[in-house]
């Protein structure tokens, strides 16, 4: 192996050291918020925290985002796996070139993981975060991590269609 190929293979792997590295953040962010509100359950019921804004709803979600695709785990971890897999196949390239999509991708695999704990855990996700006057739904870190990290990849396409 000569000393250019040595460096090449060092630089393929940085990109998925950042993109674990935001993985097992976000991760550990919901497990321990999770596990908070599981040991302090009694406490959060409807409890503000920003009055008229956010409260501390605890709620046993057995579904999918947004409430959609049914209550069974056991597909919903399936399908979780699927779309992190396909994710991962369609941005795959954009993860060697952006660390945008790198931080991306790694909010999601974060946060999917973490969901995907739950639901082997208990057979529902820990829910928690209500912001009750302006969105309809509770979530936690989890599906936060999400939403984000398709926002910033959705933003990466977008900058990079624009360089083209």
């Amino acid at each position: 192996m000569t000393a250019g190929s040595s460096a090449q293979a060092g630089r393929t792997g940085r990109p998925v050291i950042l993109l674990w590295l935001v993985a097992i953040v976000v991760f550990v962010l919901d497990r321990l918020s999770k596990a908070y509100i599981l040991s302090h359950e009694w406490s959060c019921q409807q409890r503000e925290v920003i009055p008229h804004l956010l409260r501390c709803t605890y709620v046993q979600n057995t579904h999918g985002a947004f409430g959609m695709f049914g209550n069974s785990p056991v597909l919903l971890i399936v399908l979780a796996i699927l779309v992190l897999a396909v994710f991962a196949f369609a941005f795959r390239d954009a993860v060697q070139r952006s660390g945008l999509v790198r931080i991306a991708f790694g909010m999601i695999v974060g946060g999917a993981l973490g969901n995907i704990v739950d639901r082997f855990q208990h057979q529902w996700v820990v829910d928690f975060i209500d912001f009750y006057t302006i969105w309809p739904n509770v979530f936690n870190v989890a599906d936060s991590a999400i939403t984000i990290g398709v926002a910033l990849l959705i933003l990466a396409s977008l900058r990079r269609e624009a360089r083209t």
